[in-house]
């Protein structure tokens, strides 16, 4: 019983870790990448679909995104889409093809972003932390039950513990190379 508990708890904690993995990508670094518009949602002959199932989307450089819109109906809707989301990008369009062209980014912008990874991350742990605690109560009501002993208690709370400090380590190691990310020029 405390064997499945562990399972759970370990992987609850492995999406917690995967969610923030998807969160950090979303913030943008100074180079583009294709999973930045991964977010972004266009309305399509009034359905809401995302961008990547609508066009090809490549980094045709460092600086610039190029997506190739598979339906050439719908370049206008993709652009205003991305011209609305909270990534600031400004998409031209040149023929059948949308390139976007990624600013660079001013020391405070990235001093900005950096606030906003530590904030992911945060709550990466704080989820982790959640995961703990249900795992450690469900654990103690087994006790409660007496379907375990004190001492099998003791040793699954210290497993959980365990696993808790491996996934935060995890969530910081992934927040340090971020922010080492965001401060490259």
């Amino acid at each position: 019983m405390i064997d499945e508990i562990e399972l759970d708890a370990q992987d609850r904690m492995e999406k917690s870790v995967s969610a923030l993995k998807s969160q950090l990508a979303k913030i943008r670094t100074g180079r583009a990448h294709p999973s930045l518009l991964d977010s972004i949602v266009v309305n399509y002959y009034g359905a809401d679909t995302p961008l990547k199932q609508l066009a090809n989307i490549i980094a045709e450089d460092s600086r610039t995104l190029a997506l190739s819109v598979f339906d050439k109906s719908a370049i206008q809707a993709v652009e205003k889409a991305i011209m609305s989301s909270d990534l600031g990008l400004n998409p031209m369009s040149a023929g059948g093809a949308i390139r976007i062209p990624l600013p660079p980014l001013t020391e405070e912008r990235r001093k900005d972003l950096i606030k906003v990874a530590r904030g992911e991350a945060e709550n990466g742990r704080v989820a982790v932390r959640n995961i703990r605690r249900d795992a450690n109560s469900d654990i103690k009501d087994l006790l409660k039950d007496k379907d375990i002993s004190e001492d099998q208690a003791r040793a699954g709370e210290e497993n959980i513990q365990s696993l808790t400090n491996d996934f935060i380590k995890q969530v910081d190691e992934l927040l340090s190379v971020k922010e080492k990310e965001l401060m490259e020029i």
